[in-house]
């Protein structure tokens, strides 16, 4: 897994972030979801490393990265302060712009970076996500019943207990598409109370503070400055809930916006790597 690539903790101004990186050309900054570590992406990023140099981080609050300080607005764990990570760890590595793809949670901080750091965006992919204001306006007894577990996460402690007393019977994930040693390193994730603490506080921030940062950037009119391309499982249901994905992205884009669903389950990275990484190099050029 990672043949090649070089393994390391690094220091930010908010956290510590364990962080894969390796290949060569243009840089390309790769973020995980929920409950998922930066090992979700390892086929995805041997394809692409002989043509990109590929950095692939655990956000903070997952996998072996640190776990945000608790607050009332948990800001801590807000898109915002990992946009920040983002920028940082990046600069770190001697890069001031990159592209930028996120899947699922990963696809907020890599929307929220777009937003707050245009500059340094010269691309943006965006998988299986809608902006969360989006998602929290179109709220109905249907989204509801699909994505309950939004609601769950972000209430304070119980989801802890529920999770910490069988864990992989919560998540119910398999080794089948992950991979023997990413599945380790996602057991060793979820197995740790902290770390499943640090993941349910990213959807308390959520509703908490994220859909501020969104409500405040449609106000002043601000949208994604680089192109941007959106992709779907169509084995998941995005597009279920929303129909027309990319008409949910058209008031946001501010240049070149383009999508369209892959054949896959929700983790599309582990399902169909090969399919994800040439619909990303052709995006990417």
């Amino acid at each position: 897994m990672f043949e090649g690539f070089t393994l390391k903790m690094i220091e930010v101004s908010g956290a510590t972030l364990r962080v894969r990186y390796g290949g060569r050309g243009k840089p390309l900054l790769l973020l995980h979801g929920h409950p998922r570590t930066h090992a979700t992406w390892h086929r995805v990023a041997a394809t692409l490393a002989p043509d990109y140099f590929v950095v692939c981080p655990d956000l903070r609050g997952f996998g072996q990265s640190s776990i945000p300080a608790d607050t009332p607005n948990h800001s801590g764990s807000s898109k915002r302060a990992k946009a920040l990570d983002c920028i940082e760890l990046m600069q770190r590595l001697g890069f001031d712009r990159f592209s930028v793809a996120g899947h699922d949670r990963g696809s907020y901080t890599a929307f929220r970076l777009s937003m707050d750091h245009p500059e340094a965006v010269e691309r943006l992919i965006i998988l299986d996500g809608v902006p969360i204001i989006e998602a929290l306006e179109r709220c109905n007894a249907h989204f509801a019943k699909a994505w309950w577990h939004w609601f769950f996460f972000a209430q304070l402690e119980t989801p802890e207990r529920v999770i910490n007393a069988n864990p992989e019977a919560w998540y119910k994930a398999t080794s089948q598409y992950m991979g023997d040693d990413a599945f380790a390193d996602f057991l060793d994730a979820i197995h740790n109370p902290q770390t499943v603490h640090g993941m349910l506080e990213d959807y308390r921030a959520g509703v908490a503070i994220d859909h501020l940062h969104d409500a405040e950037d449609r106000k002043n009119g601000n949208r994604v400055q680089s192109p941007m391309l959106v992709l779907w499982s169509l084995k998941d249901d995005l597009e279920e809930l929303y129909g027309d994905v990319l008409g949910i992205w058209r008031p946001w884009a501010g240049a070149s916006l383009s999508g369209k669903g892959l054949v896959s389950g929700h983790h599309m990275a582990e399902e169909v790597p090969e399919a994800l990484a040439a619909e990303m190099k052709a995006f990417l050029g």
